[in-house]
């Protein structure tokens, strides 16, 4: 009972991150930097691992280290969805070396944990639809 509480606290915490550093990262020009690096952190802090560091590893390692800390599967369709989304955003920036590595990511935890970056989790449809339909 603990852990489902805490996975729903920091399922939270991430939601309520990731719409915030979103809307800044398809926002205004100035501010899509930080957008995205926030977009990243927020990855990292989910998986609680140093998102310089996970964002940098190649596809399967990035699975490898979601599988080694417990918490791959409670939230692996977040993961998914949002570095499928970055993919877009980097995509938009015009950075498509960042924009391929961040979908191959996310196809390589969709595999894995079997879920599909195209599934908007329910507590992100909103902002999916004011963002990047």
């Amino acid at each position: 009972m603990l852990q489902r509480d805490y996975i729903l606290e920091i399922v939270g915490d991430f939601v309520e991150g990731i719409t915030d550093a979103f809307r800044r990262a398809l926002g205004e020009e100035a501010g899509r930097a930080a957008g995205v690096e926030a977009v990243e952190q927020q990855i990292g802090d989910l998986l609680e691992l140093d998102h310089e560091t996970a964002l940098s590893l190649a596809p399967d390692s990035l699975v490898t280290m979601m599988v080694l800390s417990g918490m791959g599967d409670s939230v692996a369709a977040y993961v998914c969805y949002a570095l499928d989304r970055l993919g877009t955003a980097y995509e938009r920036q015009g950075d498509a070396d960042l924009a391929g590595l961040r979908r191959a990511q996310a196809t390589a935890v969709a595999e894995s944990f079997a879920c599909d970056p195209a599934d908007v989790p329910s507590e992100l449809a909103s902002l999916d639809a004011e963002l990047f339909s």
